[in-house]
């Protein structure tokens, strides 16, 4: 076979689902991952490590060339190799496989192979669920747009908790264990998010009137960056709806990619003839 009919073949089986040979391909795919990940789990439990060690390190080392086989196949089919490379899923294959290869110089960094999980999504693929990324992205452009409100309410967020991580050492003091002010901003941030450790426990009245007024504040804390996400969500949802009316109900506010009516289950426009809202 020419050099050039290999790779397209490969290209079709490796990148495309349309085929049988390529969707098999894909499932194998998520199975392998699936399986690398049990074994990383398992390798992780002291009771299951100790007497397969150097089976579950050889399974580890065979699913690990596997990926690493199928990383260089990708760059040999693909038709702009360095595209693939820097593209989302490029990173994620690669970064699937060097933690193994890391592990000889950095004990431990295998278990960050556990990044393989993200590999699954191209099961989105393989089951034609690709315009359930679509809800995906309006979150992600939702976040986008919300990031400046969310690094401000962060900021401020980080003040208050310097602010009073300070007050509630000087009140305590290192004697009910308020040692230091990185220590007491710690207890500061574990009280503002309301999760309470319990690990120091301001002792005084004074301190304890300082710790019921930074539970008070956490709670309303809590629903500023909710309601900022919410209404950028809100507006991104209401962008993506068009305005054509549905010929049988004269409804409008469709998905733009909806086929037909919410409303009564008539056929609408195509899609290509729809107007959308900016």
């Amino acid at each position: 076979m020419p050099r050039h009919a290999l790779k397209h073949y490969l290209y079709i089986i490796i990148f495309g689902t349309h085929t049988k040979a390529g969707r098999a391909f894909d499932i194998a795919l998520i199975v392998a991952i699936f399986s690398s990940l049990a074994v990383l789990v398992l390798e992780s439990v002291p009771s299951i490590a100790s007497p397969w060690k150097m089976e579950l390190r050889y399974l580890e080392y065979a699913f690990t060339a596997l990926f690493s086989i199928e990383y260089l196949l990708r760059l040999y089919c693909s038709p702009k190799p360095s595209a693939y490379a820097k593209s989302f899923y490029g990173v994620v294959d690669l970064l699937a496989i060097l933690p193994t290869y890391l592990a000889f110089f950095f004990p431990g960094a295998s278990f960050m192979g556990v990044i393989r999980l993200l590999r699954v999504m191209r099961i989105f693929r393989v089951l034609k669920l690709v315009r359930y990324l679509q809800d995906s992205n309006i979150l992600l452009r939702s976040l986008l747009m919300a990031r400046r409100k969310i690094l401000i309410f962060f900021s401020t967020v980080g003040i208050l908790v310097t602010i009073f991580g300070s007050l509630i050492f000087v009140i305590e003091g290192p004697a009910n264990g308020f040692t230091s002010i990185p220590k007491s901003i710690y207890w500061a941030i574990v009280t503002i998010t309301t999760v309470g450790y319990g690990d120091i426990v301001p002792q005084t009245h004074l301190g304890k009137a300082l710790a019921s007024l930074t539970m008070l504040l956490g709670y309303s804390i809590l629903a500023v960056p909710t309601g900022i996400i919410t209404a950028e969500l809100n507006k991104e949802m209401n962008a993506h709806k068009t305005l054509v009316k549905c010929p049988n109900c004269s409804r409008a506010g469709h998905d733009s990619d909806a086929i037909h009516c919410k409303h009564c289950g008539g056929e609408l426009a195509e899609p290509d003839k729809r107007i959308v809202k900016q």
